[in-house]
């Protein structure tokens, strides 16, 4: 089982079921100059894509998640739009930037800008609980140097992320998608490599993990692949000190499940 599945924001069951059927003070006000998010609807979260790595399904949302995404998202939310995004404008400063795909419920994503206060992080998630957890989180922490996108984080870097503006990109433990003809949803694939490639920095860092063999083997043979990229290891890396165990990480490795971390660099121009 994948960490997304133990998260619930995984989409294989749903996807069957279809085919049968920082560190700094926290931003008080809206973004001057940046659309925030004002609508949760399948039609505004997504537009063109007909085959993509997740299933959207609303889920169950605390009241506490609930709270803080009606209070939180319109300070901290940028809204998907075909236009390209000004990082430095939306985060207030010049910093490098790390977007982060598939949140999930946010821990990892919080405890990693919390311990990396001079860096900005864009984290990207579909589903409302998880952004809701996120948001929460975001409060808690007083975190400055986190925003957060609920849209298909493939069309966000396709129609929003400048070439070249990234120092690194984050994909934990996405949906392994285990059936053969479901493999055309996994989201690494290779054209998804190739944008990731376009949208980093020379030196800029793409670092993926799993805790599904099979689509390590997959993640490996096509991300080494893109001429763009070389791996910073011979094959799988060590986990990076940035990246912490989640708790369902850190059970699983105690029952001798294996997890498997891959960390490419952008060659220089």
């Amino acid at each position: 089982m994948s960490e997304i599945d133990k998260h619930g924001v995984g989409g294989e069951a749903a996807g069957d079921a279809a085919e049968r059927g920082g560190g700094h003070r926290i931003v008080t006000e809206p973004l001057a100059g940046v659309e925030i998010i004002g609508r949760d609807s399948p039609e505004h979260r997504f537009s063109s894509r007909s085959i993509r790595s997740f299933v959207l399904r609303q889920g169950r949302m605390s009241e506490a998640q609930q709270r803080y995404l009606d209070d939180m998202l319109p300070k901290i939310g940028i809204d998907y739009r075909v236009a390209p995004l000004d990082l430095d404008k939306a985060f207030g400063r010049k910093a490098p930037k790390i977007l982060e795909i598939g949140f999930g419920m946010g821990e990892t994503t919080a405890k990693i800008a919390a311990a990396m206060p001079d860096h900005d992080f864009l984290g990207i998630e579909v589903h409302t609980p998880g952004v809701g957890a996120l948001c929460k989180l975001i409060a808690e922490g007083n975190l400055s140097n986190l925003r957060i996108m609920q849209h298909d984080a493939v069309e966000v870097m396709r129609d929003m992320i400048a070439d070249g503006a990234l120092a690194g990109v984050h994909l934990f433990f996405p949906d392994p998608w285990r059936k053969k003809r479901h493999f055309k949803r996994r989201i690494v694939q290779s054209d998804f490599v190739a944008l990731i490639a376009q949208k980093l920095a020379p030196g800029g860092y793409f670092h993926c993990a799993t805790d599904w063999e099979d689509y390590a083997h997959w993640m490996l043979e096509v991300i080494s692949a893109e001429p763009l990229l070389q791996n910073t290891a011979d094959g799988f890396a060590p986990r990076p000190d940035y990246r912490p165990l989640t708790k369902f990480e850190n059970r699983g490795l105690k029952l001798g499940h294996g997890v498997w971390d891959l960390v490419f660099r952008r060659r220089p121009a």
